[in-house]
């Protein structure tokens, strides 16, 4: 009986060490999903947590950028993928918009995307060419009496960035022109260029060009102030309600992922906040990871989803066909 037992036993905890082996039964890389270009912030943030997750799972990745449409590319693929843990969508707050102004794709965003967990979230700054604006009330005044003539730069229609320029106007009460570009550096080019008059960045971004002069930070749209930028004010502090805006970034699954593998994913994505790599590497884009479940992260894109249909109709935002 005991030599029974003894069997019975090892046989119960094989088949657990087999079942979690088979989490990944194939040893082939994980595709990391990014509707964004390369370097962007959802790369320059996921790589080093999944250089930390991919070696506790025994697995390697690869990222994949599939820009387009608003992000819709790159949602859509991962929402079309097959469920076996082995396509991942890396996601911004963009994830929260697209169901806004693209109400037509092929895919629901709360029902085809299954969220793993957030990585972080990040102020976005407001940045002008140095000759143009030396403080937001200076940029705003301008907006306020000379309606239209302002033009700011954003990530693509929908994007956060544009969102939060557009919070900022219906906050402080002026109208500028929208100039939408394929990505944050982008975007940012054109500020340094002097062909833009603002543009809300990305703070990690916009750090080396704000540190060589090439630009003016006027504020932040967090709720404090960034440690990297000490003297320059949030967007709620220079006067103006309502107007912060918060950017994060995600990690999603597709429908039908298996349930363990979802569990590993969280667990594993979490205990990467303990790497040193990756808490400099946040800390050096001024961001503060976001320690959601996957119930708590769900509510959480639910209720911000609401919150941009908001910003989107009082801007007059048109969905797209």
């Amino acid at each position: 009986m005991l030599l029974q037992a003894v069997c019975t036993l090892a046989l119960l905890a094989g088949s657990a060490v087999a079942a979690h082996a088979q989490d990944w039964p194939a040893k082939q890389p994980l595709r990391l999903i990014s509707p964004f270009p390369p370097g962007a912030t959802p790369e320059s943030v996921g790589r080093p947590v999944f250089d930390v997750v991919a070696k506790a799972i025994g697995q390697t990745y690869v990222f994949e950028n599939r820009v387009g449409a608003g992000g819709t590319i790159g949602m859509g693929t991962v929402a079309r993928a097959d469920p076996d843990g082995y396509t991942l969508l890396v996601n911004s707050s963009v994830h929260t918009i697209t169901p806004i102004t693209y109400p037509n794709t092929k895919y629901d965003t709360l029902k085809d995307l299954v969220p793993i967990i957030p990585l972080a979230q990040f102020p976005n700054v407001l940045v002008t060419h140095p000759s143009r604006y030396k403080t937001i009330k200076e940029l705003v005044d301008f907006g306020r009496t000379n309606p239209g003539k302002l033009t700011y730069g954003s990530g693509g229609v929908g994007a956060s960035t544009h969102l939060n320029a557009e919070l900022l106007g219906i906050s402080a009460g002026f109208k500028a022109v929208h100039v939408p570009f394929r990505g944050a550096p982008d975007a940012l080019r054109e500020v340094v260029g002097n062909r833009l008059d603002f543009y809300f960045s990305p703070l990690a971004t916009a750090l080396p060009v704000i540190e060589g002069n090439e630009v003016r930070a006027l504020a932040v749209s967090s709720l404090k102030r960034s440690p990297y930028l000490p003297e320059v004010p949030t967007t709620l502090e220079a006067g103006y309600p309502n107007s912060d805006y918060l950017f994060w970034l995600g990690v999603f699954a597709p429908r039908g992922t298996p349930q363990p593998i979802l569990d590993r994913l969280h667990a594993e994505i979490r205990k990467s906040f303990d790497d040193a790599n990756v808490k400099s590497v946040l800390a050096k884009q001024g961001a503060d990871p976001m320690l959601l479940d996957p119930q708590a992260f769900d509510a959480f894109l639910r209720a911000e989803i609401k919150t941009n249909a908001t910003i989107v109709e009082a801007a007059g935002i048109k969905p797209a066909n």
